[in-house]
């Protein structure tokens, strides 16, 4: 009986990777596992072309690792990885756009967007931890911060450096916890401000969509800039969004913004997928008492009204706070905990129901 998926990565997450002190598997340096019904094993590993010695030893211990695994036939491992050393492109456009309708990205099968109708409402975090939550389930992920004004993905994925471009004009994104991720705040200093007009901004973002080396991927990502404004519009009008997911606090005053924004994707054609009611309730960690800070039900009450399924409560916790400020998403940090287990709920819904 051939070896299944879930055995395969059981024993390469005990090969290290050298660059991380992580396993080769969380650190997402092994993408495109395959397994099929012989129990032939493939993967690629993109390594960093100065550390090649180093996962050639890796290389070497996946493969007597996978030789104790019972039903693995044939191993091939490939070791690939591009020069960092070319200059990042520049994201401001050279000529007007030309218009057109929304057009799929090669490459990649499903484009989700994570929207909010204001800001501060855990969008990013939901964002970040929803990508890892699906890399962790085997879905070939993508992330992409549209945020342009207030980058945060970066951050809370534990990502620095400047992405390379072999021609001036491909842009190879960066990798973290098994996501493909790019973000403006990748081409900027971390306190700068990018002060740019409506055109600049459309043009950064379907450079960004279009020009970025993705690779094949499951899913994209979009984490949205709050409100309704340039940025959504072009990403709906250039790039075929096969869905959107709407994030908002309890109080009213968040859902008022959240129904604009899920009109705003109502008259671009975007189906939503779902509402995410964000700091929920919050349970004291000393007492244990718990307290709906911002209201409770309203995001629930909502989505029935609109005949959309509620994926998740997620509740107001310090430590998804913290795994995102240290650059490990709760659901990559603390994977086990019951604050991790939101996220993993919403990533199964969306593979179940399709969408990712």
């Amino acid at each position: 009986m051939a070896a299944s998926r879930e055995a395969v990565l059981t024993a390469l997450k005990t090969v290290n990777d050298p660059a991380t002190d992580t396993d080769i598997v969380a650190s997402g340096v092994m993408r495109a596992l395959n397994v099929d019904a012989t129990g032939a094993v493939r993967f690629v590993m993109e390594i960093p072309p100065a550390l090649a010695d180093a996962y050639a030893q890796a290389k070497a211990q996946a493969e007597a690792a996978l030789a104790q695994v019972d039903g693995i036939g044939k191993v091939s491992i490939v070791l690939t990885g591009h020069s960092e050393k070319a200059p990042p492109p520049d994201l401001k456009p050279q000529r007007a756009a030309e218009p057109s309708g929304p057009q799929k990205i090669p490459g990649i099968d499903r484009i989700l967007a994570v929207a909010s109708g204001k800001g501060g409402v855990g969008k990013s975090t939901v964002s970040a931890n929803l990508a890892c939550a699906l890399a962790q389930q085997g879905r070939r992920v993508g992330l992409l911060d549209a945020d342009v004004y207030g980058p945060s993905q970066p951050r809370m994925l534990g990502v620095s450096g400047r992405p390379a471009s072999p021609d001036g004009k491909t842009i190879l994104p960066m990798r973290n916890h098994g996501v493909t991720m790019m973000s403006i705040g990748l081409m900027t200093n971390e306190d700068q401000a990018v002060v740019w007009r409506g055109p600049m901004l459309m043009g950064a973002l379907q450079q960004m969509m279009t020009q970025v080396q993705w690779g094949a991927l499951d899913v994209l990502i979009v984490d949205l800039p709050p409100g309704t404004g340039d940025v959504q519009m072009t990403l709906a009008q250039k790039a075929q969004v096969d869905g959107a997911i709407i994030v908002s606090t309890p109080q009213d005053v968040a859902l008022l913004d959240a129904r604009k924004g899920i009109d705003m994707f109502n008259q671009l054609k975007v189906p939503i997928l779902g509402m995410i009611e964000n700091m929920s309730t919050h349970i004291c960690t000393n007492c244990g008492h718990e307290e709906h800070v911002f209201g409770h039900g309203g995001v629930a009450a909502e989505a029935a009204k609109m005949g959309v399924p509620l994926l998740a409560e997620v509740p107001l916790d310090l430590q998804i706070r913290l795994a995102s400020d240290g650059g490990a998403p709760i659901t990559v940090s603390q994977p086990d905990s019951a604050q991790a287990a939101s996220f993993q709920a919403i990533a199964k819904a969306l593979i179940d129901g399709g969408h990712a």
